[in-house]
């Protein structure tokens, strides 16, 4: 068995503990998950979120939300429809996918994009069967530590047993 001098031992010793280092300054709390093995669940945190909005201009028209996701991670898999809540001052409402949608399994490569649409009916201000909302928020599937939350500027929605907002599934977006 052969044995280094003292300097050379503690300089191996240096260079095997700067190898596990990462250069990513994001710090620990950061929901960026980079050791996710490829082809698991899409984080939010690798995501980029851009929102488009068609909005309802008056009551008892319908608007849309749509909110296109682009990944920076490794290749994952989204399977299932987005979780969406829609935030008013007193309550939070959970809303349902698309009637007869079907959830797909889609999978992203690095820079891979795909969108989801939330559709609603402008409530009438002040009415019981209107949620004043404020917020709306969205976790991925396989993801539900970390949400994304976007401000409401589209008006009250209608919320009755006729009227509900509905998420469609994903999309595929780009070639």
């Amino acid at each position: 068995m052969r044995t280094y001098p003292l300097p050379v031992a503690a300089a191996l010793a240096a260079t095997v503990l700067l190898t596990g280092c990462s250069d990513d300054k994001t710090g620990g709390d950061d929901v960026k998950n980079t050791d996710r093995r490829s082809g698991s669940a899409c984080a939010l945190g690798d995501m980029g979120v851009e929102v488009a909005a068609g909005a309802a201009p008056a009551a008892g028209d319908t608007g849309t939300v749509t909110v296109t996701l682009t990944n920076k991670g490794a290749r994952c898999a989204l399977k299932g429809f987005p979780g969406v809540d829609l935030l008013a001052d007193d309550k939070t409402t959970s809303v349902s996918p698309d009637e007869g949608a079907k959830a797909q399994s889609l999978t992203l490569g690095k820079g891979g994009t795909t969108s989801f649409t939330i559709t609603y009916v402008r409530g009438e201000a002040g009415s019981a069967e209107s949620l004043d909302v404020h917020k709306a928020s969205f976790t991925l599937p396989g993801d539900t530590k970390a949400a994304h939350d976007l401000a409401w500027s589209y008006g009250e929605v209608a919320w009755s047993a006729d009227e509900k907002a509905s998420v469609s599934g994903f999309e595929t977006s780009g070639d």
